[in-house]
């Protein structure tokens, strides 16, 4: 199957964090750009040794990337994989999420989404409804979902690729009026007690990280990736008493500043192309 560079590239977040198809994503993610966007097959193939991923199961995941549209086969000098131009987007946002805490004040604005999804429409309704989740949108009803205004080019661009844009409506509002207190509405909408369950569990994981610097930079950044996009940066008002959202963020900054350097020293080792850091 040949992956049409025009499409779509979506990151996987369903991908369980550690698996297979995980890792391998983190690791295409992380440094194929700054390689020049080519790795050889082999190279790919030991890298993933390098984190515990065996050669047959790495070959096996890297076909069903390639399947999903992230990588396109190209033989260069030997036989690669060259990282799909329609990704480009996809990983740009998911750098901005991962590397950069986006947090709300009280002053900030809020996006509403508001859609009405015809019944012949009703798988676009479903991944819609699935993407928003994704995004860290909150579901004040199943048709209207709220989310930080900083999010809201996000949600354009979900609706642009959904081709859902002329059944949703978005309003910009300064601060919902629930019947209750606004915290309270926020417990609604969210799953607070999910998300800080998902922040302590990441922060607990991070005393068995392993200790080459390459492997415990790209298992860091897998364990990590998919909170920036569940947890929506709410305002420090609307939470509980001591969110973990901010230590989660510090210590994963931390840590990655001080593995990122040996982690790509690493790699270009490793790697038999030259390869500059972007």
């Amino acid at each position: 199957m040949t992956a049409d560079p025009a499409a779509v590239v979506l990151d996987d977040l369903d991908a369980r964090p550690g698996s297979t198809a995980s890792l391998l994503r983190t690791l295409i993610g992380l440094y194929l750009r700054p390689l020049g966007g080519w790795i050889a097959a082999a190279d790919l193939v030991a890298l993933a040794g390098d984190l515990g991923v065996p050669a047959a199961q790495a070959r096996t995941g890297i076909t069903r990337i390639k399947q999903k549209g992230l990588l396109l086969a190209e033989r260069g000098d030997a036989i690669g994989y060259r990282l799909n131009p329609a990704a480009s987007g996809m990983l740009e946002r998911g750098d901005r999420r991962i590397f950069q805490m986006r947090e709300m004040t009280d002053d900030d604005p809020w996006c509403l989404v508001s859609f009405s999804i015809p019944e012949t429409a009703r798988s676009v309704r479903h991944q819609l409804r699935r993407r928003l989740q994704w995004i860290g949108a909150g579901v004040v009803s199943p048709a209207l979902w709220i989310c930080p205004g900083h999010l809201r080019g996000e949600i354009e661009q979900i609706l642009a690729e959904l081709g859902a844009r002329r059944w949703a409506t978005l309003f910009q509002a300064s601060a919902p009026t629930p019947a209750g207190t606004l915290p309270d509405a926020a417990a609604q909408w969210w799953d607070l007690e999910a998300l800080r369950a998902e922040h302590l569990a990441f922060q607990d994981s991070l005393s068995d990280l392993p200790a080459e610097p390459f492997a415990a930079h790209v298992q860091l950044i897998d364990r990590w990736r998919v909170l920036p996009y569940t947890d929506p940066g709410l305002p420090p008002s609307l939470l509980p008493a001591d969110w973990p959202g901010r230590r989660s963020f510090d210590e994963f900054a931390r840590r990655s500043a001080e593995l990122s350097a040996p982690a790509w020293e690493h790699v270009r080792a490793i790697v038999t192309v030259p390869a500059h850091p972007a």
